[in-house]
């Protein structure tokens, strides 16, 4: 019995030592199969939007704001002295060239052009006499009947009465000049401002403030500053300021309630000198203005197109920054790659213009630069399905 015992025991710890022994061998195997199933999956690319760098056109604008002026804004005084007597004119309304805006008092004018006149008069008849005196002395001097001191005397009267006469019509000029001044006329076609005299003011010549103010507005000078930086750029690309005015594509204006303007206007005037104070130099752009929606005085932005022919344009999404400094991620080899770029300054704030650091046909990653490392494999993202984008 106690053989049998003994052999159920051993029978019993050598089963047992069996199954310790296949659960060493297998537990290593199954370990390893798992190890490597999560290296693998760490390994896998992920998929990100890739792009393929390709040339192609753009146009981008930048703004600057404006001051406007009309192309004359003259201030319209008065020649003469005189109470006004007659206002002619409406605040704000349309003039044209020669209309009459004010009347100062013409009575005491039309008192001097008769006076005038009356001098011309007298001194033609003055001169009409001399010349008979002058015309008989010098028929006695001939008979000898008359001295040579005569003769020149008469001579003297007739050339002072010519000059008598032609100082009378001087003064008839004058006065009819005086008198036409009486009538303040407006010296451009355009818009009147307002005035604050009215009939019975004294006005004159020396008056502080002019009568009113006459603005052309037919047409809109804009008036803004580029950065020293950008004049350059611009002497640059077109070879001098001139030709930058002659060669500049049409800009825009961005009236303050954001409507854009609906005629375009040309950079007619380059300042060649740098402000010292701010650096900036001067330029205006000129606007066609028939419809009298600029204003005088106002302000706006101007838009200033900047074209690019066959640039590396790449979204934002793709870039990342450090330190002022922009990168992208190239792949190569399936590898994303951190790539040090330099773009254009102008942006439209979706995309950039590549200058430096990627070429034609150099895949980046589009989109997620900002969450991608360095060395991660990166493949082409699949195209959602329409369920996968309702989701989203």
């Amino acid at each position: 019995m106690e053989c049998n015992f003994a052999s159920n025991l051993h029978s019993h710890f050598m089963s047992y030592k069996k199954h310790i022994i296949a659960i060493a061998l297998i537990g290593p195997v199954l370990y390893s199969c798992g190890k490597s199933s999560g290296e693998q999956k760490m390994d896998a690319p992920q998929e990100y939007p890739l792009l393929v760098v390709a040339p192609q056109d753009k146009n981008l604008s930048v703004k600057y704001t404006a001051v406007l002026e009309g192309r004359q804004d003259v201030e319209v005084r008065p020649e003469v002295s005189g109470l006004i007597t007659k206002v002619c004119i409406d605040e704000g309304a349309k003039v044209r060239k020669g209309q009459v805006l004010f009347i100062i008092d013409q009575v005491p004018y039309r008192a001097a052009l008769q006076k005038a006149q009356a001098a011309v008069a007298t001194a033609e008849a003055t001169l009409a006499n001399a010349k008979l005196s002058l015309e008989g002395k010098e028929e006695l001097f001939k008979e000898k009947v008359i001295s040579d001191f005569e003769l020149r005397t008469a001579q003297n009267s007739y050339k002072s009465a010519e000059a008598a006469l032609l100082q009378a019509k001087a003064e008839l000029r004058d006065a009819e000049n005086n008198l036409s001044y009486t009538e303040v006329k407006s010296p451009v076609d355009g818009v009147a401002g307002m005035t604050s005299y009215r009939i019975g003011a004294l006005v004159g010549p020396t008056m502080a403030s002019p009568l009113i103010t006459v603005s052309d507005n037919s047409s809109m000078y804009a008036y803004f500053s580029l950065a020293e930086k950008q004049a350059l750029e611009l002497t640059s690309k077109y070879g001098s300021l001139q030709d930058a005015v002659k060669s500049y594509p049409a800009i825009s204006l961005e009236l303050k309630d954001g409507e854009i303007y609906g005629e375009q206007g040309h950079i007619d005037v380059i300042s060649g000198m740098v402000d010292k104070t701010t650096g900036s130099v001067s330029m205006r752009a000129n606007f066609p203005n028939a419809s009298g929606q600029l204003l005088s005085g106002g302000s706006a932005n101007v838009i200033l197109p900047y074209q690019q022919s066959a640039a590396l344009v790449i979204p934002q999404g793709a870039t990342y920054e450090i330190q002022n400094r922009i990168f992208t991620y190239k792949v190569v080899d399936g590898t994303a790659v951190s790539t040090p770029i330099e773009v254009f300054k102008i942006n439209d704030g979706k995309e950039y213009i590549v200058l430096s650091g990627i070429n034609v046909g150099d895949t980046i990653v589009a989109e997620g630069a900002g969450l991608l490392k360095a060395g991660t494999k990166v493949t082409q993202m699949k195209p959602r399905t329409k369920e996968q984008e309702e989701k989203k």
